[in-house]
C-alpha cells in the first residue's frame, strides 16, 4: 500500500463525458501523472445535472489523506458541493470547493499536485488559472 500523502482532486461537471474528458486530459497534459484525480458527472442514471453520491463517492475515491480540491463546471455543481461541505460527514476531511475554471484549473491543479504541492498550493495554481489569457 502505498503511505505517501498526495492531494486528490475530483472534477464536477454536469456532464458525465464532460467530467472524465477533463480528467483525461489533464493528465496527459500533465505527463500522465499519478494524481489521485476522479470525475463526479451527470447523475447516478446518466442524465444531464449533478449527483451528491457521485461527488462523494469520487472524493473517497482520491483521498490520500492531503485534503482533496474540488472543481466544477458551474450553478447546481456548485451548491451540490457547497451542500456537502455544510453536512460535514459526507466528503473526506480536508475537502475544499475551488474557484477556479474546469478546465484550465485541473490541468493547474494536476501539475501542482504532481510536483508534491499541498492542498494550498493546489488551490492557488487551480485559482490562478483564472489570469491565463488567450489572446
Amino acid at each position: 500500500m502505498n503511505d505517501v500523502k498526495q492531494v486528490g482532486i475530483v472534477l464536477v461537471s454536469h456532464s458525465k463525458e464532460v467530467a472524465a474528458a477533463v480528467v483525461e486530459l489533464a493528465k496527459a497534459l500533465a505527463g500522465g501523472t499519478t494524481v489521485p484525480i476522479a470525475p463526479a458527472g451527470g447523475t447516478a442514471d446518466g442524465r444531464f445535472g449533478t449527483s451528491s453520491e457521485l461527488v462523494a463517492a469520487a472524493a473517497a475515491s482520491v483521498d490520500r489523506g492531503a485534503g482533496i480540491a474540488v472543481l466544477v463546471d458551474l450553478g447546481s455543481a456548485v451548491l451540490t458541493v457547497k451542500s456537502l461541505l455544510a453536512e460535514g460527514d459526507e466528503l473526506p476531511d480536508g475537502t475544499r470547493l475551488v474557484d477556479a475554471p474546469l478546465v484550465e484549473g485541473a490541468v493547474a491543479a494536476v501539475v501542482t499536485a504532481s510536483a508534491g504541492g499541498d492542498l494550498d498550493a493546489v488551490q492557488a495554481a487551480a485559482s490562478e488559472a483564472y489570469d491565463y489569457r488567450k489572446v
